[in-house]
């Protein structure tokens, strides 16, 4: 099958990644030239991560799954039009809605009415963007969690007007990559994010509020709730950046201004601590070589 990807960041070139390891040709499509030259890397990366830790590739090894394996089965470009003739196509845009209002109108013209179109989307309700097509019967949630390689559920989300064939057949299709589908009914955020967000924000708030650093904080869900990854180290995984995008689509969508972002996560955003991408977030993941102060942490 021919799948298509609309975005190649983080999460959409993980989610590139596991479609190519499951067999498909896959098509990646984003205007940012940057996006694109990054990309490759991001993939090599992600191999090598699912290698150090031992997972193995749950889709069709049949081809094998080295780099050299698996970049060849991915199609980059900067042409939305590329995606005429797929036949399952996942969008991985910013958590912005106008901008995937576009994307999909876009889709929508582009594609043939039997292509299914799947939204990443962290928060933005899924009825809601298949009111921007004339198919909202093909339109479903495909909410990847990163890193999405390594996760083996999806958590899948159907509006009231997604139809049976449609949830049924992105069951199948995912099962074919080696996930677990989990299908949840259609609200902003979800059943992950709109918990998680809160969590995280509140999380943030207890630092704003000088109550707890990040370290002691991640400790306490780590160590006494016993999660395997404490809310904060969770944020500067998904991407702090992520993170104030979907509160502000939560906060819009529901009105409730538990999703107000935190002053603290604006502030670590607008000066370009975005978590793991950039090396800092509430934590340090520089090297010493790379780090002004080795092991540098946020405590106020």
């Amino acid at each position: 099958m021919k799948v298509g990807v609309v975005g190649a960041g983080v999460m959409g070139t993980g989610v590139a990644q596991c479609f190519a390891e499951g067999g498909h040709t896959v098509v990646v499509v984003d205007p940012d030239p940057r996006a694109l030259t990054g990309a490759p890397r991001r993939i090599r990366d992600g191999l090598r991560l699912r290698a150090l830790l031992g997972v193995r590739s749950a889709g069709d090894r049949s081809a094998g799954d080295r780099p050299e394996e698996i970049l060849p089965r991915i199609v980059w470009t900067d042409r939305l039009g590329e995606l005429a003739d797929a036949e399952f196509i996942v969008e991985c845009a910013l958590e912005r809605l106008a901008v995937k209002e576009q994307v999909f109108r876009e889709l929508d013209r582009v594609c043939p009415s039997a292509t299914s179109l799947a939204s990443c989307t962290s928060a933005v309700p899924i009825g809601r963007l298949g009111a921007f097509t004339g198919r909202p019967d093909r339109v479903i949630g495909t909410h990847f969690m990163n890193p999405a390689p390594i996760k083996n559920t999806v958590e899948v989300i159907r509006s009231a007007a997604t139809s049976d064939e449609t949830v049924s057949a992105t069951i199948d299709l995912l099962a074919g990559i080696g996930k677990k589908a989990i299908v949840v009914a259609d609200a902003p955020g979800f059943v992950s994010n709109r918990v998680l967000m809160a969590t995280i924000n509140q999380a943030v708030a207890v630092i704003h509020d000088g109550i707890a650093d990040a370290a002691a904080v991640d400790e306490i869900f780590e160590k006494c709730v016993g999660h395997a990854m404490g809310p904060l180290r969770t944020a500067d995984l998904i991407g702090l950046d992520t993170v104030l995008d979907s509160l502000v689509v939560l906060r819009d969508c529901t009105g409730n201004t538990m999703y107000e972002p935190c002053p603290l996560l604006v502030e670590l955003v607008r000066n370009g601590r975005l978590g793991r991408k950039s090396g800092r977030g509430f934590h340090d993941y520089r090297t010493p070589a790379q780090a002004d102060k080795p092991g540098d942490a946020l405590t106020t």
